[in-house]
């Protein structure tokens, strides 16, 4: 296509009007984008678009998305992203296109959980045994306090009582004036059904043409089909690296003996029969099962602890069918709340019990909540349910800055339900002959504003021996000292574990006392970033959070350390069963789950270097493994093209010279 043919298209001309508007400049990605997406929506083709920092992605598939007939939705996996589209992106692009005949209507879609609750608000909420609980007392009872002054001013102001939007409070302050789904009555049983926020947000989005919500609300409403999205045509998925995790957090269950007890406590009073009590007693013999039980991937269930989840199913089984039957005036929230926590049980426990193949079960006892050890069920694989429940129905637009994994998108379009065989050759129609059941993609790559060979050096420490089970050893910290003060400061450490990254920050500031050291946990994230920031002479040290979630352009951050490559835990349950699957059905699960879980992290993590055009810096691998390794390779060709070397000493004077200004 000319030039000026691409000029004349649709897509083209709202973009650079838009673009204009907002006194942005034209970049050839961003266009590229656009005109990919808006191929893609009217084609009804799936499309994998990668875009690096800077394109202007989220314009490259807005205005396609206002310009497409049906409602689109576009999800994203971060608060900080969503934030950023409602806050900023969304409204000054409707400022700078609305037009009569164009539908530039929007909304935003978050969990129940997200939104006050009114009848909590006025009516309070059940303990365990049915009483209404007070508010608490003290510092906690003055915030829940000033919560519920401030629901009542957004439900008199017509506000949306989001979360987001409360007085600064706590998780644990905000239960208090919210509710679950499964404690929801619904707004047809609810007095204050026609004022609910929620139920508010639902309608809104129903008439608007773009819907925002995040990974999770996409994988409920589209995985397990529980309607909470209005009708759309397609779904732009941003961030889309992260979906897989996403949607396997949202598909896993937990059962432990304290909810069980729990739930057996709350029916106790609603349920005449013995039923209750029944399920008091399956969960002391789960007590006893899990105490038996091996700790971490279960994949032959022990006998004893086949026996209790059967017992736990069939005696919440009998519970729910003991609830009396509600007539439509007959509104109880404390009944309406322990029928819920008994169901909750009941789909959780059939499902362990099951023993299906599909799923992956694991005892969790090493971190122990004061609701005592879990067992833990997930899905051994998502994508045949991505395939199935959401790409045969919608068209779906996957964008992120990493899509491409040792150098190509078939990584990744694998894990989505996308099959490498199915990828249509560029602008060549699908072939006639395709089986019926193909899902045709498309990729593209847009590039980057930036220049990476100029702006940024990979250094991989080949000098230094492999990192071992023990952490950080002399050789590593030695190493990270060094270049830390050759930088002066100015650094990000992205550790593989929280005790390295407080190891790392004990050694930097016993021998580099002069500069401000941070490590994750000391303070919240926000803060910590704010201070790494303000402050040129200083190093934050974290761990997975930082990996994926920091934004910190300009000369704060001219040096990333990276301290292994991240492979998931040997003993993780989920990954080392999807690995052996693979393995399995004949693949390589090495490469397929392990390396392809450590290219993406790695890419992320080098991706937090160069935010602008202007950003200069080292990416640090101290981690021999990326240069020596078979697979070492597939990783390098997953980062940013950075100019590589193995020389310390040029890295040294590189850093030097760059914090001399």
């Amino acid at each position: 296509m000319s030039d000026s043919a691409a000029a004349d298209r649709p897509v083209t001309r709202l973009l650079a009007e838009a673009v204009a508007a907002l006194g942005g400049q034209e970049r050839a990605g961003q266009v590229l984008m656009a005109e990919a997406v808006g191929d893609a929506l009217a084609g009804e083709q799936h499309l994998l678009v990668q875009a690096g920092t800077g394109t202007g992605k989220s314009l490259a598939y807005l205005v396609p998305s206002l310009l497409h007939r049906e409602r689109v939705v576009i999800a994203t996996a971060t608060l900080a992203l969503q934030h950023q589209l409602v806050e900023r992106d969304i409204p000054r692009l409707v400022k700078a296109v609305e037009r009569p005949g164009l539908d530039t209507s929007y909304a935003v879609l978050k969990g129940r959980s997200n939104y006050a609750c009114l009848h909590r608000v006025r009516e309070g909420a059940p303990d365990d045994q049915g009483v209404l609980i007070e508010a608490p007392t003290g510092s906690m009872g003055a915030e829940v306090l000033k919560l519920r002054e401030w629901v009542e001013e957004e439900a008199e102001s017509g506000g949306t009582g989001e979360k987001d939007n409360a007085p600064r409070h706590t998780e644990k302050v905000w239960r208090q004036v919210s509710v679950s789904a499964r404690e929801c009555l619904g707004r047809a049983r609810c007095v204050y059904g026609e004022e609910c926020f929620a139920e508010q947000a639902k309608e809104k989005a129903a008439r608007s043409k773009l819907v925002i919500t995040n990974h999770s609300l996409l994988a409920i409403d589209a995985i397990e089909g529980i309607p909470m999205i209005p009708e759309y045509d397609a779904v732009v998925i941003d961030e889309a690296h992260e979906l897989t995790a996403r949607i396997t957090q949202a598909a896993t269950d937990e059962l432990s003996v304290s909810e069980v007890e729990r739930a057996a406590r709350r029916a106790q009073r609603y349920v005449d029969g013995d039923q209750a009590t029944e399920l008091a007693d399956a969960a002391d013999a789960l007590s006893d099962a899990i105490a038996a039980a091996p700790e971490g991937r279960i994949d032959q269930v022990p006998a004893q602890l086949a026996e209790a989840l059967v017992l736990v199913r069939d005696a919440a089984r009998a519970a729910l069918g003991a609830f009396p039957k509600e007539s439509d005036g007959d509104v109880d929230p404390g009944r309406t709340q322990a029928k819920g926590g008994v169901q909750e049980v009941f789909n959780t426990s059939e499902r362990m019990a099951a023993g299906s193949d599909a799923d992956v079960l694991w005892l969790n006892g090493r971190e122990v909540s004061r609701g005592g050890p879990q067992l833990c069920i997930a899905p051994l694989q998502v994508w045949g349910q991505m395939r199935d429940k959401l790409l045969t129905d919608k068209t779906v637009i996957f964008t992120s800055a990493t899509l491409m994994l040792g150098g190509n998108f078939d990584s990744v379009a694998g894990s989505l339900g996308l099959k490498p065989a199915e990828r249509a050759a560029d602008d060549l129609p699908t072939p006639s002959d395709a089986p019926s059941d193909a899902l045709p993609w498309r990729a593209v790559d847009v590039g980057s504003p930036f220049d990476y060979r100029k702006q940024a050096i990979l250094y991989v420490a080949r000098h230094l021996p492999p990192p071992g089970r023990d952490g950080l050893g002399k050789a590593q910290l030695d190493e990270i000292v060094d270049l830390v003060d050759a930088a002066g400061g100015r650094t990000l450490g992205l550790f593989s574990s929280r005790r390295a990254a407080e190891a790392a920050a004990e050694e930097v500031r016993a021998r580099l006392p002069h500069l401000t050291t941070l490590a994750q946990g000391e303070a919240q994230l926000p803060e910590l970033a704010r201070q790494f920031v303000e402050d040129p002479y200083t190093c934050l040290f974290g761990t997975l959070t930082l990996w994926q979630g920091l934004d910190v352009p300009g000369d704060t951050c001219q040096l990333v350390l990276i301290d292994r490559i991240p492979f998931p835990r040997p003993d993780d349950p989920l990954m080392s069963a999807r690995q052996r699957a693979a393995d399995q059905a004949g693949g390589n699960g090495f490469m397929q789950v392990a390396a392809t879980h450590a290219a993406l992290l790695m890419a992320q993590g080098a991706g937090r270097l160069i935010r602008t055009t202007s950003d200069k810096g080292v990416v640090a691998v101290l981690d021999p493994r990326l240069a020596t390794a078979r697979y070492g390779g597939f990783l390098r060709a997953s980062l940013p093209p950075m100019w590589p070397t193995e020389d310390r000493e040029l890295v040294r004077g590189a850093l030097k010279r760059l914090a001399a200004g």
